[in-house]
């Protein structure tokens, strides 16, 4: 899998929930792109609006706590993010997103060490981040290889779609 560059659009701090994500009074329908619209409003109204450009969301401990509902990383893919740097994630979470084609990388005290605007590249399979704009590497956990499988074919109903075409 290439690497993924792009800058820090936004940054957040621990105990992220899926309401925070995808709020209650913004999931108004199930398609991506009205999912989007409402991601993350009521903590940062201009979320969509950040991220639009295909930058990185960056967060502290816990992100994606809460109910298990898929539309959260649904509606952070659709809104425009690359991928989502935390310093941990929910279980639940993290595995929807996978499954969605949403790229999720755990790396310690990377809140700490990146501001928004830093222009980062993401090697997935290896862990890697590295702060362009800093000159700096921080060591993150790989994403398993299999998962990586996951994400090129865009998820795992694409995969499973693609599997199934080939027997």
């Amino acid at each position: 899998m290439e690497t993924l560059k792009g800058k820090a659009l936004t940054k957040f701090g621990s105990h992220i929930n899926t309401d925070d994500i995808n709020p209650p009074q913004y999931h108004i329908s199930s398609r991506p792109e009205d999912l989007a619209k409402g991601c993350l409003k009521n903590i940062d109204p201009d979320f969509a609006e950040k991220i639009s450009a295909g930058g990185f969301v960056i967060a502290a401990k816990n992100f994606g706590c809460g109910s298990s509902r898929e539309t959260a990383p649904i509606a952070i893919k659709a809104a425009g993010a690359k991928a989502v740097i935390a310093e941990e994630f929910a279980r639940i979470f993290y595995r929807n997103a996978i499954n969605i084609g949403l790229p999720c990388i755990e790396c310690p005290d990377i809140a700490a060490k990146t501001d928004v605007g830093d222009e980062l590249e993401v090697d997935l399979e290896y862990g890697v981040i590295y702060n362009l704009t800093k000159d700096t590497a921080h060591q993150g956990i790989p994403i398993p290889l299999y998962l990586i499988d996951q994400l090129e074919a865009g998820g795992l109903l694409p995969l499973l779609k693609l599997r199934f075409r080939q027997k």
